[in-house]
């Protein structure tokens, strides 16, 4: 059974990344690389990764004119990442441009979409001129990707189980801001454990710091992965 585990590299270098991914296991784990280190490391390390038998998540967010992010996205294909994201709220023209460029290069890449950032609440929201709560929001915006043909998107675990009553079963459910039991919540707003998030109907979990801080990595890998069976 492929682990629904993604660990987030939030490394400053590659050096630092290798180090913690050279105990690891493809079969536990999936990766994502994220702006910090792909702009330090640069594509030919995420193709070192793919290399390496890892399934990538290539965290970019791409949010521009539909004609950009669909050159953009095929060219992070041509990476062999597994997965790649743009922002919903760059709208369903950019989106659906997106796709059909993954389909024009016959890529296998998924593409999903970021909803509400887990580190935005209401209070913030409504900073940017959206009165509505975080969770209609999401559910807005995973609407409008689903009908952009694309694979799933990002959101907070909190909001999976309204997003299963309302999008078919196969609409892939990506949740980062996961923390086991005890861990500090960090930058992060709307939290769940990996059993609460599994029990949710979630694709896949997106795990940073409790698991790349963490004394015992491979311990914490374990316990998610048994958590999320």
């Amino acid at each position: 059974m492929s682990s629904k585990l993604i660990i987030a590299l939030d490394f400053p270098s590659a050096e630092q990344a290798l180090n913690f991914v050279k105990p690891l296991s493809p079969h536990s784990c999936k990766l994502k690389v994220g702006f910090e280190l792909f702009v330090t490391a640069g594509p030919d390390f995420v193709r070192q990764l793919v290399d390496m038998g890892y399934d990538i998540f290539l965290d970019l967010k791409f949010h521009d004119i539909p004609n950009t992010v669909a050159a953009a996205c095929q060219t992070a294909s041509n990476l062999g990442v597994w997965m790649m994201n743009v922002h919903a709220s760059g709208g369903d023209i950019m989106m659906k441009a997106a796709k059909q460029a993954l389909i024009d290069c016959n890529s296998s890449s998924k593409l999903i979409a970021v909803t509400v950032l887990t580190s935005m609440d209401h209070s913030q929201l409504k900073r940017i001129n959206i009165s509505i709560k975080p969770e209609d929001q999401v559910k807005h915006l995973a609407q409008l990707t689903k009908e952009s043909a694309l694979d799933g998107v990002v959101c907070s675990a909190l909001e999976a189980k309204l997003l299963r009553e309302e999008i078919v079963s196969d609409f892939l459910l990506v949740t980062p801001g996961i923390r086991p039991k005890g861990i500090e919540a960090g930058d992060q707003k709307r939290l769940m454990t990996p059993y609460e998030a599994n029990k949710a109907g979630v694709s896949y979990i997106v795990v940073g710091r409790p698991i790349t801080q963490a004394e015992k990595p491979l311990e914490i890998i374990d316990r998610i992965n048994h958590d999320m069976m």
